[in-house]
């Protein structure tokens, strides 16, 4: 048993273990129950379960999820289309997110692959400042995607 102040007793029967805890006016708490013998802590349980919700809420409240977020074009979106895409994708990067960029093709636009690719370079070519590529150009079904990321 340890005791309220964080000093180790001894072993104590149960009987007595919450005798002392009720004389403190606070509650045996079973902190290992595999170990032979089991431990036991008095402890204020309520404060205990408070504090440790709290912990736990603020190491959530610390992390970030990488959200993916997708920029859709065709093989022949004009400049200043791109340029307004890429204007988003650079807020996407710099909040942190991965942005992965689809060329979708349609038809006889697959005999043209190469258009995607020149599209998908000059994407790169404008945000190569703040960003770099994660996955390489991948030509899925009809299309192709490249994903960045923040440097």
């Amino acid at each position: 048993m340890i005791d309220a102040d964080g000093k180790q007793v001894g072993v104590v029967p149960v009987e007595d273990a919450l005798k002392l805890a009720r004389e403190q006016g606070l509650d045996l708490v079973e902190v290992a129950p595999n170990a032979n013998p089991p431990v036991c802590k008095i402890m204020d349980f309520g404060k205990y379960a408070y504090e440790k919700s709290k912990k736990e809420k603020l190491s959530k409240k610390k992390q970030h999820t990488v959200v993916v977020k997708e920029i859709r074009m065709r093989p022949k979106t004009e400049a200043h289309d791109l340029e307004y895409k890429v204007r988003h994708a650079r807020e996407f990067l710099l909040n942190k997110n991965k942005v992965k960029f689809t060329v979708h093709f349609r038809g006889r636009e697959l005999a043209h692959k190469e258009f995607g690719e020149q599209l998908l370079n000059r994407v790169v070519d404008m945000l190569s400042d703040i960003a770099k590529i994660e996955s390489e150009m991948k030509f899925e079904g009809r299309n192709m995607t490249l994903v960045m990321t923040l440097k």
